[in-house]
């Protein structure tokens, strides 16, 4: 059997990650074990912060709606909850980007589902 050897894959893997770690501050961006390291660390952070990404957008959603609906005279949770029993089927997204971009549509809205 001929000998193989692995250099040329194992200085491929190494580049792959250090290009990966560029931009990354002191030893994490130019050592392979601690970039390595600190590629697995971002990786997680990533995935956790879509998730994350997901509850602070609709937390700003609802302080937007909150504020909008209490200069129509009414606050959040009795909006939210008129508009469940009138069947007004707009989530909190659609009624945040209204209140922003036509107040007039979401005052007409808070005065329908009063």
């Amino acid at each position: 059997m001929t000998r193989v050897k692995r250099g040329v894959m194992t200085h491929k893997r190494h580049k792959n990650i250090l290009a990966l770690a560029k931009g990354f501050r002191r030893m994490n961006g130019n050592v392979y074990s601690r970039a390595k390291n600190a590629i697995m660390k971002a990786g997680q952070n990533s995935y956790i912060s879509r998730k994350l990404k997901k509850r602070q957008f609709r937390q700003l959603w609802t302080v937007r709606l909150n504020n909008a609906a209490r200069l129509n005279g009414m606050n959040y949770s009795t909006l939210i909850h008129s508009m469940y029993t009138k069947r007004v089927m707009l989530n909190r997204k659609v009624l945040s980007n209204m209140a922003i971009t036509n107040p007039q549509v979401f005052a007409k809205i808070v005065d329908f589902v009063k």
